[in-house]
């Protein structure tokens, strides 16, 4: 049966957070009734805090929650533009703290060369995944799937059944690893965060238009298999 997409509004990031909170806790737990354990996928940046502040609080069998992120740049994991920091900081605490957290960081040098490790790493993580929280960039990337990262390594990206890839955008900073849209449709919920109008507008601008090297969140919103539900606040 074709999933559609469900848009959800809220009058506050506050009200956002607390609901999307609420219902990723009962994913996850659901999935740990059903299957003993859980797998939960986090993007970085500033827009999650608050919900992993909220989602830390929830009661839940934390210690079978596998917890990976969507996405990681490429630099180490103490520093101020790591995605692995924040969620250590914000969502690996209170309940949370008992979560297996599994980061896409490495001692590799390079994302291309870290790989297979972190392919390796991440091979005890329950598929597919129960949850995934993706957020979207205002050029319309998801994950590190950035429109301005070079033609054939987006492409790698969005067509490969690898799990993770290498990428390097050109307006970004930092070489980055990502799971592959393959990896991120390997789930059975997707949750689409979004604060402000300005997200609104390209979430709009993304719907109407099939491009997905132009606009790579479609990958994610132009599919019917996997339910995605969009979380927006003003």
């Amino acid at each position: 049966m074709l999933k559609e997409t469900v848009f959800k509004s809220f009058d506050s990031k506050e009200q956002l957070e607390q609901q999307l909170a609420e219902r990723i806790a009962v994913g996850l737990q659901e999935a740990i009734d059903n299957r003993g354990k859980a797998s939960l996928v986090v993007s970085g940046g500033s827009t999650p805090l608050g919900l992993f502040e909220k989602l830390s609080r929830k009661v839940l069998d934390w210690s079978e929650v596998f917890v990976t992120l969507a996405d990681e740049r490429w630099v180490d994991s103490a520093s101020a533009d790591s995605n692995e920091h924040l969620v250590r900081q914000h969502l690996l605490q209170h309940h949370a703290a008992s979560a297996k957290f599994r980061g896409l960081k490495n001692m590799f040098a390079t994302a291309a060369a870290g790989v297979a490790m972190t392919t390796e790493q991440l091979a005890n993580i329950p598929r597919p995944f129960d949850v995934v929280v993706l957020g979207m960039g205002n050029d319309g990337h998801t994950c590190s799937w950035f429109p301005c990262a070079p033609a054939a390594e987006l492409q790698h990206a969005l067509t490969t059944d690898a799990l993770l890839c290498a990428m390097h955008p050109q307006t970004a900073p930092h070489a980055r690893i990502t799971l592959s849209r393959h990896a991120v449709l390997g789930s059975r919920q997707i949750y689409l965060h979004l604060v402000g109008q300005q997200k609104l507008d390209v979430y709009h601008r993304a719907l109407a238009a099939d491009d997905i090297m132009e606009m790579p969140v479609r990958a994610v919103l132009s599919q019917h298999k996997i339910p995605v539900d969009v979380y927006w606040a003003a």
